[in-house]
């Protein structure tokens, strides 16, 4: 792990209506981290990725992006008509990439249903094709609103493999999660 700062975020906050999500909450990532962010159900660990992702601005506090990020939420961000292959072409053609979209499909386990409509797909399989897009551009940061959902087994396990390959690439992972993470997190951060 390196000293490079990838993003820093400094005396965060947030309220919902009259209650306080969080407050005073500083985070930064350098490369080759894991950060896992943990708290219950409406804590703001969503919140807290959005706002730095830029997605919402901070109620407190400022966020400074140094790298270029994904951004993973836990909608998958697909429309119900196109097929994964269709959906990672036209992000790659929107990002500028020169990505080969069939292995990013093969990497991810998703060859078979490459050309079957989003709304056929199972929660799963709509999962590993949000997360494909990780790989279509790289980019430093990752941040990714629980990543690890609807995905089997297999699944869990491909995308652990990309995590590890991101932080050992020198990029940086920054993730909500409930229960437990097939990943070994640098260090968590409760909310």
């Amino acid at each position: 792990m390196s000293d490079r700062r990838l993003i820093e975020g400094r005396g965060l906050g947030a309220v919902r209506g009259e209650r306080v999500l969080f407050r005073d909450v500083s985070i930064s990532a350098v490369a080759g981290e894991l950060i896992l962010l943990r708290g219950a159900n409406g804590s703001g660990k969503t919140t807290l990725l959005r706002q730095l992702a830029g997605l919402s601005e901070p109620q407190a506090g400022d966020v400074k992006r140094i790298s270029a990020h994904h951004w993973i939420g836990h909608t998958n961000g697909l429309k119900a008509h196109e097929t994964p292959r269709t959906h990672l072409q036209h992000w790659a053609r929107v990002w500028g990439s020169d990505a080969e979209v069939g292995a990013v499909l093969e990497r991810l386990g998703m060859t078979r249903p490459a050309n079957v409509p989003c709304r056929m797909l199972s929660a799963g399989q709509k999962r590993r094709t949000a997360l494909a897009r990780l790989l279509l551009q790289p980019r430093d940061l990752w941040l990714l609103d629980e990543p690890f959902n609807a995905l089997d087994t297999e699944g869990q396990s491909k995308l652990a493999e990309m995590i590890e390959s991101h932080r050992a690439e020198g990029g940086a992972v920054i993730a909500a999660l409930h229960g437990a993470a097939p990943v070994k997190a640098s260090r968590e951060v409760e909310l």
